[in-house]
């Protein structure tokens, strides 16, 4: 009881000075989500959509706008159809694309012996049984045709037909995985078209381009080995996409390639070591690209002109700069570009982009009386020099109404991946204003690992998730601990996929720097991982290999030293862990183990599992009760 009226206390305070309210998890929940869909037909307005969660149903209530660009109120939709263009439909307007799920393999005990109907067996004779939080049921995303006949879509035919691939790219492809070139002559779509143990070896995914009148498909990427993405038509007919080169590296530099004459391939982003592309859009004329990339702890828009049709070299020009992100481009009118940008205090809005001098304009205001209500929090850039010499940022971020007088419990955050970018990301989980309201300084490392300072920083963690990235995460709490108002006697660890990796590593390697750690689908036992987790491609490459290759120092290394479960015995610390029985990337065992090993070893720590939840917690009701133990168990442990 006393927890719950302590958080209960903490949520509810009213900064006294300027009655702003703090930020609750509660209050977290009431924010609308803003998406951009595009700009009208007309390029006079732009339209979007705006989710809110209804913790009641445990579901968004999702409404569309549109927003006059010239000025004027947003007004709500029921469609977009006289709005927007449909991608679906062939630029000529006699065809449709779609896709849907069609049986291929025989899987289930009812596949099998059609004389079992009500059997619940699966039989698998490969790998690639199970992906992120589903079970292999043979069944695949395929492309589908069909002509338009008197406004509605006649008989649909399968471009994939017998193929065992998907398209959408599972887990999370989309519409962007299919587009129709100019022409409405061709359709081309991404797969990776390998099966079972294959596809959990490889990343090499490719763009394949269907001919509809011959009815052949050609491979337009085979040449590369990694993943091959993105496809997107300029308006003069020019494709580009984005590229990774190795296969079996995730995390590779993704570049931005162009296709020119649908032969040679011109690499835009190439002589940029610190460019890693997350997305693109074409200009309307076509003679450049604008792209978002990490850089420097923020995601930033960028241009860089199309070359090619010449020989010159590609110039790329940083159009934005702050301390924000640029998450995407809704679309372009004149010398404007609609973005959409966040930072830590604030959740996604749409804005414009002067592309001449780079000055935004926030266009949608949908959050602004919520925020107006709500005390922020100042965030910091440090540069603190790591064990080996390097200046690395740090990004910091206090309570409301700081006061450098007073001492903080402080929170250590060790980001995902291993390797993505830490920004100005506004996330509904892992929210640093969230938890910065609740009276916590949160120190957020960019340590190696992290795109947006160099391929060599980036690349510096693979093969060695124990080594300097630990060093770089105990220089950053050192350093910021040296400051007065940081309570070196309440200092917490929390992290979630890698960073519950690096919680679990750090609770048998910090010599009493951290009261409390709290690691979320986190890596506890190397070599198991190795033998549950899906994509093969990414332990093979992170890890050096598997764990019975003994002759391989790289892989001695990572389930020897590396390995958090061999570090158990110096465990002193409370610990809670979080647990997703449906994350099968990092599977439940993985969290199990940690919690039994606390247990049996007599450490207070505390269980969350979430039976339905995968790799992420994706429910309100789920969420509101991640946020609610989250705090509840710092509370326990550092006040």
């Amino acid at each position: 009881m006393k927890k719950l009226l302590l958080f209960t206390a903490i949520s509810a305070f009213v900064y006294a000075g300027n009655a702003q309210q703090l930020l609750t998890p509660e209050k977290l929940w009431q924010i609308g989500r803003v998406s951009a869909l595009g700009l009208s037909n007309d390029q006079s307005a732009v339209v979007y959509s705006v989710a809110t969660p209804d913790i009641s149903t445990n579901k968004n209530i999702r409404k569309k706008y549109k927003l006059p660009l010239g000025g004027g109120e947003a007004v709500e939709i029921t469609g977009t159809a006289s709005l927007l263009s449909d991608d679906r439909i062939s630029p000529d307007g006699r065809y449709i694309i779609s896709s849907k799920e069609v049986k291929i393999k025989p899987v289930t005990g009812a596949d099998l012996y059609p004389d079992l109907p009500k059997s619940d067996a699966y039989v698998y004779t490969s790998l690639n049984y199970r992906h992120w939080d589903t079970w292999e049921d043979g069944k695949f995303g395929h492309v589908f045709v069909a002509p338009i006949i008197n406004g509605k879509p006649g008989e649909a035919k399968d471009i994939m037909a017998g193929e065992a691939y998907d398209c959408p790219q599972k887990p999370y492809g989309g519409d962007e995985d299919f587009i129709w070139s100019p022409d409405s002559k061709k359709i081309l779509y991404v797969a990776k078209k390998s099966y079972g143990t294959a596809y959990a070896i490889s990343t090499n995914t490719d763009i394949y381009s269907y001919d509809l009148e011959k009815g052949t498909t050609a491979n337009l990427t085979e040449s590369n080995k990694g993943y091959d993405i993105a496809p997107q038509f300029s308006s003069t007919g020019q494709l580009a996409y984005l590229q990774m080169k190795r296969d079996g590296y995730e995390a590779d530099k993704q570049d931005l390639i162009i296709l020119v004459n649908g032969v040679s391939k011109v690499n835009l982003t190439a002589l940029r070591d610190d460019i890693h592309v997350e997305g693109f859009k074409w200009s309307n004329d076509g003679k450049q690209l604008f792209f978002w990339a990490p850089i420097n702890g923020t995601l930033q828009l960028f241009s860089v002109n199309n070359t090619g049709l010449t020989k010159m070299t590609p110039q790329i020009r940083q159009i934005t700069n702050g301390d924000f992100d640029v998450t995407g481009v809704a679309g372009q009118t004149d010398n404007t570009l609609i973005v959409s940008r966040t930072d830590m205090n604030h959740a996604s809005e749409l804005y414009t982009v002067d592309l001449s001098s780079g000055s935004m304009k926030q266009l949608t205001h949908v959050n602004d009386a919520f925020y107006s209500a709500l005390a922020l929090c100042k965030t910091e850039r440090r540069f603190i020099t790591t064990t080996d010499n390097k200046k690395m940022l740090v990004w910091i971020i206090y309570p409301p109404g700081f006061d450098p007088a007073k001492k903080y419990p402080t929170l250590l955050y060790c980001q995902g991946g291993p390797q993505s970018p830490l920004t100005q990301f506004y996330s509904f989980r892992w929210n640093f204003q969230l938890m910065a309201s609740q009276g916590y300084i949160i120190v957020a490392p960019n340590r190696r690992g992290m795109p947006g300072h160099g391929t060599k920083w980036n690349e510096q963690i693979s093969k060695d998730h124990g080594g300097q990235v630990m060093n770089d995460y105990l220089s950053a709490i050192d350093a910021v601990s040296k400051e007065s108002f940081v309570d070196k006697n309440r200092l917490g660890c929390v992290g979630a996929s890698y960073g519950g990796y690096s919680a679990f590593y750090l609770a048998g390697i910090h010599n009493n720097r951290f009261k409390t750690f709290i690691a979320h689908d986190g890596i506890f036992d190397t070599r198991s991982m190795y033998g549950t987790t899906e994509e093969m491609w990414f332990v093979n490459f992170d890890y050096g290999g598997p764990y019975w290759d003994k002759k391989n120092a790289l892989t001695r290394k990572t389930y020897n030293q590396f390995n958090p479960s061999n570090f158990v015995e110096k465990w002193n610390t409370p610990i809670m862990i979080v647990q997703g029985g449906k994350d099968y990337r990092v599977p439940i065992e993985q969290g199990l183990q940690a919690f039994q090993a606390a247990q049996l070893r007599g450490i207070k720590s505390k269980l969350l599992y979430l039976p339905d939840e995968n790799h992420w917690v994706a429910t309100a009701q789920n969420a509101l009760v991640w946020q609610r133990e989250f705090f509840n168990w710092l509370s326990e442990t550092l006040r």
